[in-house]
């Protein structure tokens, strides 16, 4: 029987989503209490499965994970889950076909909180939001892995002031390179501050060669 679950996680407590050697990581919490909890044995013949891998330091609020489970899972047994973690909580479950993979989502998306002062350009920072949406090759604001495709859709970036000080970011694409939204704002605040002229980032943009 394969299993989807909404999870949520607090990411100050872990270094990053993916299984890493020797680091606490939200993957590998969930798969020590999936196991303690006699749900799971091995991810890899469980096909364990997840829409996002987080970096260190993010939080989710509706990451997706799924796995064939070696026995039927109830709605009690993600309050036992919940018991064995922490920052980490299960609160949805739906029992799905045998071909279901998180990776497949139609859409993600991912929220940055920014903070500014009154020396910030907002008219250079809006016209730098701007270039990034749509088709680009983001080489030059990722982190490429190997033969990986820099080529990704931003669909919108949609921008809301909280107060004074805050800015919301809400960055929404089908996928997203490793490091890519924290590449991407980190550009956006240095035009913000003029620290950095638009005119390279267009140029870091237009010619991933550089």
């Amino acid at each position: 029987m394969r299993y989807a679950f909404k999870i949520a996680y607090d990411g100050r407590y872990y270094n990053g989503f993916a299984r890493q050697p020797d680091q606490r990581t939200v993957e590998g919490e969930i798969i020590r209490a999936l196991r303690e909890e006699g749900l799971m044995e091995d991810p890899k013949r469980a096909k364990f499965r997840a829409a996002s891998r987080t970096d260190k330091g993010v939080s989710a609020l509706g990451n997706v994970i799924a796995f064939d489970s070696v026995k039927e899972i109830k709605l009690w047994n993600l309050y036992e889950l919940n018991k064995r973690l922490e920052g980490i909580w299960f609160y949805g479950i739906k029992k799905v076909s045998s071909n279901f993979y998180p990776r497949h989502a139609r859409m993600r998306w991912y929220r940055y909180y920014m903070h500014i002062d009154d020396k910030f350009n907002i008219e250079k920072f809006l016209e730098a939001c701007s270039l990034f949406t749509g088709k680009h090759n983001f080489r030059n604001f990722a982190k490429i892995e190997g033969k990986k495709n820099p080529c990704r859709t931003i669909e919108n970036i949609v921008i809301e002031w909280r107060d004074e000080s805050t800015i919301c970011l809400d960055f929404f694409a089908h996928t997203f390179l490793r490091h890519q939204v924290r590449k991407l704002v980190e550009a956006l605040k240095k035009v913000g501050r003029e620290e950095v002229d638009i005119f390279l980032v267009k140029e870091a943009l237009n010619n991933p060669s550089i």
